[in-house]
């Protein structure tokens, strides 16, 4: 059963209201079902907002910042649990061992880094959590693509895709997530 999500979304809002909506609306589900928030610490962007709107509805949120973006002063003041780390890499490692899943909100390419980091170390056998993207208005369509390409080119097996999910509801998230079994470690012939 999941009881934490890292969630790894932007630091801009983005053009179009859908993404901040979503963003609020997928924060206070996640706190009406006792889901705890791992995020990056910041108040910019849908991470400010989807924060905020855990908080707001009485949910428990753990920022994970780097000292360099908490001396810019770019962290959420309102998140009692707070810890700042050295790089980006203790911040990766940290927010996915908080957590029993890890899901992306439409975000830039750091979310689509820490992301696509997740999937990967699925493959090396390294993440056995769950790991999705909430695909808001057919955000990550795109990927989807990508990641076909790559299964039928030969670079992706075809249960690292099956494990791939694109959530098209925080409802339809939780299922895939607590259904969820890992795919076999890679074996290398």
């Amino acid at each position: 059963m999941i009881k934490s999500l890292a969630v790894y979304c932007g630091a801009h809002l983005g053009n179009d209201h859908i993404y901040q909506a979503r963003a609020a609306a997928f924060g206070k589900k996640m706190a009406q079902n006792g889901i705890e928030l791992v995020y990056g610490g910041g108040k910019y962007g849908t991470m400010g907002v989807i924060a905020n709107a855990v908080l707001d509805n009485g949910g428990k949120v753990h920022g994970v910042i780097t000292r360099q973006l908490y001396e810019r002063q770019t962290a959420l003041d309102r998140v009692e649990d707070l810890k700042i780390v050295s790089n980006m890499d203790v911040r990766k490692d940290l927010m996915m061992d908080l957590a029993n899943g890890l899901v992306a909100l439409p975000g830039g390419i750091g979310t689509l880094e820490e992301i696509s980091e997740a999937f990967s170390w699925m493959s090396l056998g390294d993440n056995a959590k769950p790991t999705a993207l909430y695909n808001v208005n057919g955000f990550y369509d795109p990927l989807r693509n990508m990641l076909r390409r790559m299964h039928d080119t030969g670079f992706l097996e075809q249960s690292y895709l099956d494990a791939i999910h694109f959530a098209h509801s925080f409802d339809d998230l939780m299922k895939f997530m607590n259904h969820y079994h890992a795919p076999a470690r890679r074996q290398y012939r």
